[in-house]
């Protein structure tokens, strides 16, 4: 996959950094708000950015999958571009989401939108290649 979809394996390292990036939010929110491990809760403020990572490996679960099976149908250039939107989307859920959880609509349709793209799309190919 890596050679014949470089703009797609580039967009899935950028979503995969964007989960890092929110994982180090949580360890850094830890020691701020004192939260210990294996707490998962106890600040608001720590609250805030633990749903903001558990939220992003829910839609990582499905998002990969679909990437995967939506690449071969609609090919690197636009694949990579949702999967961008993707990664765009969990920057700003993020973001809003530490600001004003109520805000987070936008980042969230951002995450949704490409992911569902993706999956009608590998349905699409996994239809038609019957």
């Amino acid at each position: 996959m890596l050679a014949a979809y470089p703009i797609t394996t580039l967009a899935l390292v950028l979503a995969l950094m964007v989960y890092f990036w929110i994982t180090l939010n949580v360890g850094r929110a830890r020691g701020t708000y004192g939260v210990p491990a294996p707490q998962s809760g106890g600040h608001p403020e720590f609250d805030k950015r633990y749903r903001v990572q558990m939220n992003t490996v829910e839609q990582l679960v499905w998002f990969v999958p679909a990437f995967i099976i939506g690449v071969p149908v609609l090919g690197d250039l636009v694949a990579g571009s949702l999967a961008l939107v993707w990664s765009l989307g969990r920057i700003i859920f993020a973001v809003t989401y530490y600001r004003d959880p109520a805000k987070r609509s936008l980042g969230f349709a951002l995450t949704m939108l490409p992911t569902f793209v993706l999956l009608i799309a590998g349905a699409w190919g996994g239809i038609s290649g019957l």
